[in-house]
């Protein structure tokens, strides 16, 4: 939202799911914000330019899974554009997904244009999920691969569309067996699939130690750190899996 709100890219859906900050930072943490407003920004359009290759590569019949997609925008700029896929899903844990729910439900920039791409006659939407012809939020546990087949075959997953799959900052929090597990289960599951996956590298130099370490101050453990320590471990742990 920080990155945005000074001009990094245009994302005019973030602001219904994101709040800004309203209290004054000082400014080493301003100058700080800056460097990761150019970071995500790499980020985003890095994520932005293959996603847009892999639609225009299937002139957009195919499917999108964003799995552990948060607060993600993309379906609606995806739309904007008109490039939207003949299905997109995202996936995240059941209590994220019921947030971004109400924000859709609440707010008639994000519910509109939900409605303007669905076709048919049901709109199925509860706390913990949402179907709609052409988007579907499903609340799952990444780590149980038989869980999240079942739940989004129900929402019309079409293994035998080019699917793609995206995980930004997501295998990271899962031990290397468990997103293993889940590579292997979308190798064996989509006869024709990629997967984009951005994470963190060179975690054992200085900047990486002490992001870990505020990370567990805060309790949140990096599960699949080991994997971070180089260009190299990540790709050899993706060719593993």
């Amino acid at each position: 939202r920080f990155a945005v709100s000074v001009g990094y890219w245009k994302d005019p859906y973030i602001q219904y799911f994101v709040r800004q900050a309203k209290e004054r930072k000082a400014p080493e943490i301003n100058r700080g914000k800056f460097v990761c407003g150019a970071g995500y920004y790499a980020r985003v359009h890095g994520v932005s330019y293959l996603i847009k290759a892999f639609l225009e590569k299937t002139e957009c019949n195919c499917q999108i899974v964003n799995l552990g997609a948060g607060m993600d925008t993309l379906f609606w700029r995806l739309k904007d554009e008109n490039l939207l896929p003949r299905k997109y899903f995202e996936v995240d844990f059941p209590m994220i997904v019921a947030r971004k729910i109400h924000n859709i439900k609440s707010k008639p920039p994000l519910s509109k244009p939900i409605m303007e791409s669905h076709s048919g006659d049901s709109l199925l939407i509860d706390s913990h999920s949402l179907d709609s012809s052409r988007y579907s939020i499903v609340g799952a546990d990444l780590r149980f691969s038989s869980d999240l087949e079942e739940k989004l075959k129900k929402h019309s997953l079409d293994v035998h569309l080019p699917t793609l799959l995206v995980a930004e900052c997501v295998l990271v929090y899962m031990t290397p067996q468990q997103s293993a597990n889940l590579l292997k289960w979308a190798a064996s599951t989509f006869p024709v699939a990629m997967v984009i996956n951005y994470e963190q590298v060179n975690m054992g130099d200085r900047f990486g130690q002490i992001m870990i370490e505020n990370l567990q101050r805060r309790q949140c453990n990096l599960a699949g750190v080991e994997l971070c320590s180089s260009l190299h471990s990540q790709v050899r742990a993706l060719g593993s899996g």
